[in-house]
């Protein structure tokens, strides 16, 4: 399961990484003194994108490639943010659920037809999507669709599965939030960040909500969201396209579309009017934490890249920004990072910082604005912009080597930024970044927004201070 606002909390996900293709792309290694010249972009094919919608709404994007194998992915456009009031944690949940029986599977099958003929499958759920991907050779790419049509249209929402998974998505929370030192800090992330919008429920849910949940509520989630027109299948590597639309046709086509609308989540984030702060305590917090929140934009802004680069000058490698001051220099800090996490509707810029040594949480606040508040006021170094873009550029490049990077890239771009084609032009935008543009957003988002202050320590008998009912309006908190 991916929490943007957390951490990957995987089914059994496993991220895959490489290293060396900056050569082979006729990039300059990234240890050189020398990084690649801005004035330089590098030339990359558009990838060869074939969509359309079948008569039931069904979203179809089709990505051949050579090779021999190839990914199948259905993102459903349900998330974390279309939880029912009281119910937060369903979309969580039924990630899980779409392992279970259906009416022609038993449970695990999909499982055996995927891991049986060398193959992978898993799922993540975030606030704005549920998606399921899997990799197999192509000769098996047929009872591939098959099963996912087959677990979107009768998928057995019965009282064993419900009891049976919603203990395994407990005892997940126990283990990523409860017991983990800093889970209920980085958990309650959009907690504090968001105002109104439902991202401010986390995706992993609460032990309260899922407690209260009934049978009758879940089948009720499953009808409203699980159906074709909320769903977009991708599948990229190797298949004949034309046969690729047979099968389609022939597994998919056949399931009903309802009559009701899918109910969009339509609730606008304000622009926060005050900064504020709050305290968080934890038990068996080892050191003091602290998380500096600002206002972003969504993931299709055309600021996405400059924040993209934001990121990875503050956060990126034992060389980035926040690394070299708080940790190394002044040595206030044991790790300490900045995300731009953007979804669908809004976003968040996230600073946190772990406490080294007898520093208390509100010692690491003052350093830590200052770090990030510096990038938007003074000079950037060409050099550092350039090699923070290369090892961005190379990551990206190295990720859609597989079928299954490609099918997420193409996911992403579809379902966060509304544009599956936008894949084919956000690695000349992130190239096409400046200073000017880095340090305008940051001017922005930083300087002129609100700052949310999260200081989190050991509990010793104090919760410290929630945050605000959803709806209402945060204020500073001591």
């Amino acid at each position: 399961m991916t929490y943007p606002q957390f951490a990957r909390l995987p089914r059994r996900r496993v991220l895959q990484y490489g290293a060396g293709l900056g050569a082979v792309l006729g990039l300059s290694p990234l240890w050189a003194q020398q990084p690649p010249q801005a004035t330089a972009p590098l030339a990359i094919a558009p990838l060869p994108l074939a969509r359309r919608i079948l008569p039931n709404g069904l979203e179809l994007i089709a990505v051949p490639q050579a090779g021999y194998s190839v990914s199948v992915q259905v993102w459903y456009r349900v998330g974390g943010k279309d939880d029912p009031a009281g119910r937060s944690g369903f979309a969580h949940l039924f990630e899980h659920m779409m392992f279970k029986r259906t009416r022609y599977m038993a449970d695990e099958q999909f499982d055996r037809m995927t891991e049986d003929v060398g193959g992978s499958n898993n799922a993540f759920t975030a606030d704005d999507v549920t998606a399921f991907h899997s990799v197999v050779p192509a000769n098996h790419l047929e009872p591939l669709l098959w099963a996912e049509a087959e677990r979107m249209s009768n998928l057995q929402v019965d009282q064993a599965n419900f009891d049976s998974e919603r203990e395994v998505v407990k005892e997940e929370y126990r283990q990523r939030v409860l017991a983990e030192p800093y889970g209920q800090l980085f958990n309650a992330i959009s907690s504090y960040g968001y105002q109104k919008h439902p991202y401010r429920r986390p995706v992993i849910g609460s032990m309260a909500d899922l407690d209260a949940a009934t049978l009758q509520d879940v089948q009720r989630f499953h009808d409203t969201y699980y159906r074709p027109d909320n769903a977009v299948l991708i599948v990229a590597g190797a298949f004949d396209p034309l046969q690729l639309d047979r099968w389609v046709d022939h597994y998919f086509g056949s399931i009903r579309q309802p009559r009701e609308p899918v109910p969009r989540v339509d609730t606008v984030e304000p622009r926060r009017a005050a900064d504020a702060q709050f305290k968080l305590s934890g038990a068996n917090v080892p050191l003091p934490a602290a998380l500096l929140i600002w206002q972003a934009p969504r993931a299709g802004s055309a600021d996405a890249p400059a924040l993209q680069v934001a990121q990875g000058l503050l956060s990126l490698g034992d060389s980035s920004r926040l690394n070299e001051s708080l940790v190394y220099r002044m040595q206030i800090a044991q790790s300490a990072g900045f995300d731009a996490m953007l979804n669908a509707d809004a976003g968040l810029l996230v600073a946190n910082a772990i406490a080294a040594g007898s520093q208390s949480a509100q010692d690491l606040v003052e350093p830590l604005a200052h770090e990030v508040q510096r990038l938007a006021e003074e000079p950037i170094a060409p050099a550092e912009l350039d090699k923070v873009k290369a090892q961005l550029l190379t990551t990206a490049l190295v990720r859609r080597q597989t079928p299954l990077g490609i099918a997420e890239a193409v996911g992403q771009a579809a379902l966060l930024r509304g544009d599956a084609t936008a894949v084919n032009r956000e690695l000349a935008q992130l190239q096409a970044v400046t200073v000017a543009d880095v340090q305008r957003v940051m001017r922005r988002e930083v300087l002129q927004g609100k700052r949310v202050t999260v200081l989190y320590e050991s509990s010793d008998g104090d919760k410290g201070t929630p945050p605000p009912s959803e709806g209402k309006a945060s204020g500073a908190t001591a």
